[in-house]
């Protein structure tokens, strides 16, 4: 057997959400992001986006483009100021309302799987497959609305968040950049690789903050006293008076291609 040649990656890809879900105790609740929103908005906003930069040699005055899981607006927004328009397609309506107001900018309040934007020139997906079970029709979908490029932005080195830390090493990990190249090339697609490190920290409010984000994202293998104490160990003050994680440097990057006719 070859192991890369043999191996159903869609298949794989599936294994891995579906694992990790089971740990939790089942899948991500239409919910999620109601509770959590502004807390990733202002964890977000102090930390470095190379993603921007990587983008700059495809945009232009007169193209469009659509943001898959555009969450709290943190491309989609900014992007706004180098192209015609932006589609940001959110289902969470606390994201939703996290996104600045922009002339140029329409927001769909659905899943991409319901989603039924104009095709664009360009349409990116960031930091979203990694819950996605189904994978395949979901890329189709981007490659389907793309007229140019389609880029999906995923990490490729463990996730740093501090409940993966506390969750413990059986914890299944999740989808990878690497994992996804994989599976384009089953698919038939040849896209390009973007890698870059870069440097990750997460901020929350309070303690109370983190341990609300933490209990959710570990799920039934939450113990409330070490998950706490775990916490109080590892965070320290921000200058803002926020509490901060240092995640150190991770590995990301970013899968593009010409959609194919």
């Amino acid at each position: 057997m070859d192991l890369v040649l043999d191996t159903d990656w869609a298949e794989h890809w599936r294994q891995l959400v579906l694992t990790r879900e089971a740990q939790v105790g089942g899948p991500r609740q239409d919910d999620f992001w109601e509770r959590r929103a502004a807390r990733f908005a202002f964890s977000m906003a102090s930390q470095p986006d190379p993603l921007l930069e990587f983008l700059g040699r495809f945009l232009g005055p007169a193209k469009t483009l659509i943001d898959v899981g555009a969450g709290s607006g943190r491309h989609a927004f900014p992007l706004t100021a180098r192209l015609d328009w932006v589609t940001a397609v959110e289902p969470s309506q606390a994201m939703r309302e996290q996104i600045p107001d922009a002339a140029n900018m329409t927001v769909i309040g659905a899943a991409w799987a319901d989603a039924d934007p104009a095709p664009a020139d360009l349409v990116l997906c960031s930091h979203v497959l990694y819950v996605v079970a189904e994978p395949v029709p979901f890329i189709e979908k981007l490659e389907a609305h793309a007229r140019e490029r389609v880029f999906i932005a995923l990490r490729d080195s463990p996730h740093p968040h501090p409940a993966e830390l506390i969750a413990g090493p059986d914890r299944i990990r999740e989808p990878r950049l690497r994992d996804c190249f994989l599976l384009l090339r089953q698919m038939g697609a040849a896209p390009e690789a973007w890698l870059h490190r870069v440097q990750v920290r997460h901020r929350f409010e309070t303690l109370e903050a983190a341990v609300d984000d933490c209990r959710t994202r570990v799920g039934e293998r939450w113990d409330e006293a070490a998950g706490r104490a775990w916490l109080e160990a590892h965070l320290r003050p921000g200058p803002d008076g926020s509490l901060v994680h240092e995640a150190g440097e991770i590995i990301s990057g970013v899968l593009h291609w010409a959609p194919r006719s």
